[in-house]
């Protein structure tokens, strides 16, 4: 009896073991893949490895709070502002559906904000009294050659009367005198009046130079029989007696060709308070993919840009005065590609990098360089490593800023190329003869780089691709830290969302980071299926928060001047070694010319810190800044925000 059921026993076993061996052996990858996947898990939650590598959450909206994220901007309230305008979505731009959310990452909460235009690709940066400008944006989307189906593309207008300027409504037909065919405008347009040309010397009069405009123009509908070769002389519909023959357009070929974004001349502040936007006066430009850069004087200069019929502004620079809310062009022009990556020094002139966002001639504007925009003087820097390869490279200002040393990282070919860098490229714009030199590599060649200065004075880099807007699933998913005293990279853990083109990421006030976005081209790795938007929300929690209790940090001033001092409270004073000025981030396209790590001197009392504030402009910049208390460990306190007015 007693043999018998050991016998069933035994036999049950056996076929129970084989049943799980045939299971395993047909399931074998997803059973391997699940357990290696539940070990990954368990060995990145451990506390030993947090400690020594960070960790990454994922938050994902509620999905009517969702969006396609372009711009984020960290506000001296704490909250985040994340702007996606119209999203890289023609349905969107089509149905006029502008987007803009306030994150608040300590409460959780998605609050919706108005938004007054299209500011997918606009430009933005912190001003001195907190608000945020915002400038440009898109007024059409681009169309590839293949998706073009009405002829067409700029005509040049001119209006030959001094007296009086002519205004020509959108929609307006211009029919050419030789070839007899008609266009129609796509927005409305001013031609200013001509001037009159006298001669110097004796005062008599000489000609009148025509006023010009330019305007997009398109074929009523679609066929290529409507394409134009060779220039033509356009009569204008409802113009007769003298105003049709002073006003009259010319247009070389209108044809099929692909045509590019185009640019609006916009510009708001938004109020992080009211958390709402506020319009004061136009650019003198339209700009799509512009730079707005602090000055040495608190003003702020636009820089670059498509223009309102898709081509590069030509050099034409302007300045926002923010006492009067106006524009003024700069005495001279100096062209840069798009979303160029131009820093303030601290003697007032511009460094720029090299790096940029694409749209732009190989060879013009591409060399780096130190820029005195009073005198347009550019002196060039020697040494920069893969050159032609400075699309999509993210630019840094290490920490401490007082040092003026700056990481370039990574990057691309120009336009859609499959070229990428591995290097990155360090100068010190203190050093005699400053010019670029290698820095560490890194492991594939890498576009889109997100990059934040962390409290402790390391840097966060993290992301990008390896191909053009992640072509062939070439997200890198990977994160380092870099070490600017011992200039070397640690590699920590690994992010869990891929993140290329139209991706960013933010320092928070609590020393966290927060990354945003990522545009792909194709979702697949055969580049078969159109990418899809990444709308989730990624953290980094560094090493440095996973080390015991952080130190504390209360009460100060929240104004602090140039050259003055404030006193904080922490019970761990005397632990400090280190206190931070932080300027907070805006961020887009790899463009992030705000963020910059100032070292404060400070001195202790009991459970007193004080610090003073540096009292050169160009270094410090008025507006609203983080003060972070750093120990012994490394570890930094949640930051107190200030003014420096």
């Amino acid at each position: 009896m007693n043999d018998r059921t050991g016998g069933r026993r035994v036999r049950r076993l056996a076929i129970g073991t084989a049943a799980v061996l045939v299971l395993a052996g047909m399931n074998g990858p997803w059973v391997y893949r699940f357990g290696t996947e539940r070990y990954h898990q368990y060995t990145i939650d451990r506390p030993a490895y947090k400690a020594a590598n960070g960790h990454w959450d994922v938050i994902e909206f509620p999905k009517e709070y969702r969006q396609d994220t372009i711009h984020a901007v960290l506000l001296h309230t704490g909250k985040v502002l994340l702007v996606a305008g119209s999203g890289n979505d023609q349905d969107n731009f089509d149905a006029k559906i502008y987007d803009s959310r306030v994150w608040d990452p300590v409460k959780g909460t998605v609050e919706k904000v108005p938004t007054p235009a299209d500011l997918f690709c606009t430009g933005h940066t912190q001003l001195a009294d907190g608000d945020i400008l915002i400038a440009g944006g898109t007024k059409r989307y681009e169309k590839l050659k293949g998706d073009v189906k009405k002829a067409g593309g700029v005509m040049i207008l001119y209006n030959e009367n001094p007296d009086k300027p002519m205004t020509l409504p959108e929609g307006t037909r211009f029919t050419g005198r030789g070839n007899g065919r008609t266009f129609l405008s796509d927005d409305s347009v001013l031609i200013p009046r001509a001037t009159k040309v006298f001669d110097r010397k004796t005062g008599r009069f000489l000609r009148n130079d025509p006023g010009y405009a330019r305007v997009v123009v398109e074929a009523p509908t679609e066929g290529a029989r409507y394409a134009t070769g060779t220039q033509d002389n356009y009569r204008i519909a409802g113009l007769t007696g003298a105003d049709a023959r002073n006003t009259y357009g010319i247009a070389n070929k209108l044809g099929m060709d692909k045509r590019d974004f185009e640019g609006i001349r916009n510009a708001y502040e938004f109020d992080p308070v009211a958390e709402r936007y506020i319009k004061v006066d136009p650019m003198n430009e339209a700009r799509w993919y512009p730079t707005l850069t602090t000055l040495s004087d608190g003003k702020v200069l636009g820089v670059s840009g498509l223009d309102d019929i898709g081509q590069l502004v030509p050099g034409k620079n302007e300045v926002f005065d923010p006492a009067t809310k106006t524009w003024t062009y700069t005495a001279h022009r100096r062209q840069f590609p798009t979303y160029p990556a131009l820093f303030l020094l601290q003697d007032g002139r511009l460094f720029y990098s090299g790096s940029n966002a694409g749209y732009g001639p190989a060879d013009v504007g591409r060399d780096p360089g130190i820029w005195d925009v009073d005198s347009n003087r550019f002196t060039k820097l020697a040494g920069l490593g893969d050159p032609d390869r400075m699309e999509t490279s993210g630019t840094v200002l290490l920490p401490p800023a007082q040092d003026e040393k700056y990481l370039v990282v990574g990057g691309g070919g120009v336009g859609e190329s499959a070229l990428s860098s591995k290097r990155t490229r360090l100068i010190d714009l203190k050093a005699a003869g400053p010019r670029f030199v290698d820095g560490p590599r890194l492991e594939k060649g890498t576009r889109y780089p997100q990059i934040s200065v962390l409290p402790d004075d390391s840097v966060l880099v993290s992301g990008g691709s390896e191909d053009y807007r992640g072509r062939g699933d070439s997200d890198i998913l990977q994160a380092r830290l870099y070490d600017p005293a011992a200039n070397s990279f640690r590699r920590v853990a690994d992010p869990l969302v891929g993140r290329n083109y139209h991706s960013g990421s933010i320092l928070l006030p609590d020393g966290r980071v927060m990354f945003f976005g990522s545009n792909p081209l194709f979702a697949d790795r055969a580049d078969t299926r159109p990418g899809v938007f990444e709308q989730r929300i990624e953290i980094y929690t560094p090493p440095y928060l996973y080390r015991g209790p952080r130190p504390s940090l209360s009460g100060g001033p929240r104004t602090v001047a140039r050259g003055g001092t404030a006193t904080f409270t922490s019970r761990d004073a005397s632990a400090i070694r280190k206190m931070r000025l932080i300027r907070p981030s805006a961020t887009t396209h790899v463009t992030d010319v705000d963020q910059r790590s100032v070292a404060l001197d400070f001195t202790t009392s009991g459970d007193r810190l004080t610090v003073t504030v540096p009292e050169n402009r160009n270094l410090v910049p008025s507006g609203w800044y983080m003060v972070f208390a750093v120990d012994g460990r490394g570890t930094p306190s949640t930051a107190r925000w200030v003014k420096v007015p």
